[in-house]
């Protein structure tokens, strides 16, 4: 009788010990967001301006015509050109006669019959505008691209590292304006080439292999891997785009009743939901996406106002069940908006014909390739922790820092000034480490007998019916 009398509280203390451990691995995760959150720069905005180079073929040589955002430009090679107030500075000789330098040293270009001549002249600041960016001081140049005698100007290794070398998350977009030689039809001008940008897995940032002759099998290839890289990165750099489909996951394993999310589903369940909602937000935002390439009209501030308000409506419903069991419908219009935003990407290239096809698809893939990764990585441990007491404080204030960030926003893109919008910009850098984070909790949680510990279906993790006590 003693071992019995002693041992009998040791279940429930257990699922006590194990429900702190839970808070602990919740509150874990919640402050080292709130630490890359803090340590986070303004130049993770979701929409960033994009350097461009537009080249014209010639005979005898490829010129382009290269415009950089100013900002990334100093942040790069360390000269002065933007003002504390963020304008551009007057560039004076020396300082053009640095840009010079600095290009030429990080452009190169090389085909079969060698290296080709890189000059770089006429620089200049500017004042301009891309989709959404607003205005923004940029630096333009003049490049000329020679081979050596006898050379086909249409088949080149461009070599370029300006920026991105320094700035992981810049993008290059190189963009074929003309071809007087007629080898690429002027019906299929412009062309995109492709992109330019860091490898995040290798950290390398590849040349790009331009191949114009005859428009060839390779080259084509090239531009559509270019362009599935792009959707990658405007995805991936996109932190409202993020945010959006992070917080639709949130309630992803729940079981909604009497106005609350109460207890669990099952997984297969749970990946049905989410893989419904996902797809309806692929197709909601790829009609948009074709529409606003084509040449809709694209108001950009009243379109990102319009996912400040997405964000805001799907943080309200991880909080509390506004439309359960309609996600696909909701997610299907709101990637309508999402669409028209991803469009104005396309729309500054200025593509048309067969061209801007490939194009709409290479970007759509790599698009769906990051928002695939983002639910196979952040599903699991959600469905795992899901089963814990815990998880309804992680949901909580997943759902109010989420609600925070899109006001901020919103009232950024009402032209109302506030610390808000800078601050949910800054979540960028916290999004490679979110899935690292849930994994290790929710492992910490399995391992420690959370999942089955308690004794009440909430706390030991089973499917709950549809009548129970509020969470």
């Amino acid at each position: 009788m003693t071992v019995t009398s002693a041992r009998t509280p040791r279940r429930p203390l257990r699922g006590v010990r194990a429900g702190a451990l839970g808070r602990r691995a919740a509150g874990a995760v919640l402050l080292a967001a709130v630490a890359l959150l803090s340590s986070a720069g303004p130049t993770w905005a979701h929409v960033v301006p994009s350097t461009v180079l537009q080249l014209d073929v010639h005979s005898d040589r490829v010129d382009g015509d290269l415009l950089v955002p100013a900002t990334d430009l100093a942040a790069a090679s360390g000269l002065s050109l933007v003002g504390a107030d963020g304008a551009s500075l007057p560039v004076d000789a020396d300082t053009a006669g640095a840009v010079v330098d600095y290009l030429t040293d990080h452009v190169a270009v090389t085909s079969d019959a060698g290296d080709w001549d890189v000059q770089v002249t006429d620089v200049a600041v500017t004042t301009t505008e891309q989709y959404g960016t607003g205005s923004f001081p940029a630096v333009t140049a003049d490049v000329v691209l020679t081979p050596p005698a006898g050379a086909d100007v249409h088949r080149f290794e461009l070599d370029y590292d300006a920026v991105v070398h320094q700035v992981i998350t810049a993008d290059v977009y190189v963009v074929l304006r003309s071809d007087d030689t007629g080898a690429v039809p002027a019906g299929n001008l412009p062309a995109t080439l492709g992109a330019v940008a860091v490898d995040t897995v290798t950290g390398a940032i590849p040349a790009l292999q331009v191949d114009l002759t005859g428009n060839t099998a390779s080259g084509t290839q090239a531009g559509f891997r270019g362009m599935v890289a792009l959707g990658v990165s405007h995805i991936a750099e996109g932190t409202d785009h993020q945010l959006f489909l992070l917080t639709l996951l949130l309630p992803a394993p729940l079981l909604a009743a009497a106005a609350r999310w109460q207890g669990t589903v099952p997984v297969r369940l749970a990946i049905r939901r989410i893989t419904g909602t996902t797809l309806a937000f692929t197709l909601g935002h790829s009609v948009t996406l074709v529409l606003g390439a084509l040449g809709l009209p694209v108001p950009g501030r009243a379109v990102e106002a319009a996912i400040a308000v997405s964000i805001l409506v799907a943080a309200a419903h991880a909080g509390r069940p506004l439309f359960p069991g309609r996600e696909p419908l909701v997610a299907g219009l709101f990637g309508l908006v999402h669409g028209l935003a991803f469009s104005g990407t396309l729309a500054e290239l200025d593509l048309s014909g067969g061209e801007l096809a490939r194009s709409l698809l290479g970007f759509n893939v790599g698009i769906e390739l990051v928002q695939l990764a983002v639910v196979v990585l952040v599903l699991p441990p959600l469905v795992v922790l899901a089963r814990t007491p815990v998880y309804r404080r992680l949901r909580v204030a997943g759902a109010v820092l989420t609600g925070v960030a899109a006001t901020g926003w919103l009232l950024d893109r009402l032209g109302v000034d506030t610390p808000l919008a800078a601050a949910a910009d800054g979540l960028g850098p916290a999004s490679p480490w979110l899935p690292g984070l849930l994994w290790v909790a929710a492992v910490v949680v399995v391992a420690r007998g959370r999942t089955g510990a308690g004794s009440s279906p909430a706390a030991t993790g089973q499917d709950v019916p549809l009548v129970g006590s509020a969470r």
